[in-house]
């Protein structure tokens, strides 16, 4: 009796190590796959020809090439990269890998900070002839489904949200086209376009400080610099101490490289469409060298984190060259808008 029990005893321990060998190699083996998926989808797009994208575009519509259409078309093509990239949208993923990766969704937040910034520039200028103009109704509808919460897994889903921006977007093209429809127009005018670009220089100049900020530095307030009637609501001190949180850093030169990214396309199907503008006003070349600015901050990234030394330390500041580019182009911008102003 006592025999068989012991043996008995013994196979249950068998039964139990077996067990446990085989949940620890199911459990392996699913880490070995999310840790590939993360390697997989850690991944940045190309930049892409962006006349080329429109004439594929318009060719597949049988439609011509208009005045704005390589803009509309490259703003849809940027939009639906965000979505179809490679391990598609990560911003809102609640399982892993995407829940526990924060450089593709940040550098996903930097592209739809310049999606939504272009697509409130189409539905309040560039699509209108005049301040009281009525304003396009697939742009209104665009326009709010790209400011719709980027983190929301369902109910609804932010993809959803945001490919219906795509299809008002879609629609709108497709009247711009239609040389019977009068009412979807795209005004390539000098102010439209000056106006777009201070909102990017806005954007590009807080990026420039965010980054900078990655070393810490002490500025003096010149808020109400330049106007001694200036007043604000409440009272701040006259120097103050900025630093970028050690483990933001990576997650500020990410969103960086993402609204370079679609920056760069954007900049590209402007000087296409505000040709003659540009042209009029000598200003081509200086569009370009924008462009020529932002293009190493794509240069790949051989370290294998986002490194942060010390000024002129013995390590590299990947975060303060990112600044160094992008303060260049915020430079170039402010004088291409001087150009654009004069007669």
């Amino acid at each position: 009796m006592n025999w068989k029990f012991w043996e008995s005893d013994t196979d249950g321990n068998s039964d139990g190590n077996l067990v446990a060998r085989v949940a620890g190699g199911l459990i392996g083996l699913y880490l070995v796959i999310v840790l590939v998926l993360a390697w997989w989808w850690d991944y940045e797009p190309d930049l892409f020809d962006v006349r080329a994208n429109a004439t594929e575009h318009a060719r597949a519509a049988n439609r011509e090439l208009v005045t704005g259409y390589i803009s509309t078309a490259t703003l849809i093509t940027v939009a639906e990269t965000l979505l179809d990239k490679r391990g598609g949208y990560l911003s809102n993923d609640i399982f892993p890998p995407g829940v526990w990766m924060d450089n593709v969704p940040n550098w996903e937040f930097g592209v739809l900070t310049q999606i939504r910034d272009t697509a409130r520039s189409y539905r309040n200028d560039f699509s209108r002839s005049q301040s009281q103009s009525v304003e396009d109704e697939d742009l209104k509808e665009a326009e709010g489904r790209f400011f719709f919460d980027n983190a929301s897994w369902a109910l609804p889903a932010t993809e959803r949200e945001y490919r219906a921006g795509i299809r008002f977007f879609e629609s709108y093209l497709a009247r711009l086209a239609d040389p019977t429809d009068s009412n979807a127009q795209f005004y390539a005018r000098a102010d439209n376009l000056q106006r777009w670009l201070q909102g990017v220089e806005t954007r590009l100049g807080s990026l420039s400080q965010r980054l900078s900020a990655s070393v810490g530095k002490r500025q003096l307030n010149i808020d109400l610099a330049g106007d001694s009637a200036a007043a604000r609501a409440t009272s701040a001190p006259a120097e103050q101490d900025y630093k970028t949180p050690w483990l933001e850093i990576d997650d500020v030169f990410y969103e960086a490289r993402g609204q370079t990214w679609a920056l760069i396309q954007l900049l590209k199907a402007m000087e296409q469409d505000f040709g003659d503008v540009l042209d009029k006003k000598n200003a081509r070349v200086s569009l370009q060298q924008i462009i020529r600015e932002l293009e190493p901050t794509q240069d790949t990234l051989w370290s294998p984190m986002v490194l942060n030394g010390n000024g002129f330390g013995f390590l590299a500041n990947h975060s303060l060259v990112m600044a160094s580019y992008i303060s260049r182009a915020n430079a170039a911008i402010i004088d291409l808008r001087s150009l654009l102003t004069q007669g």
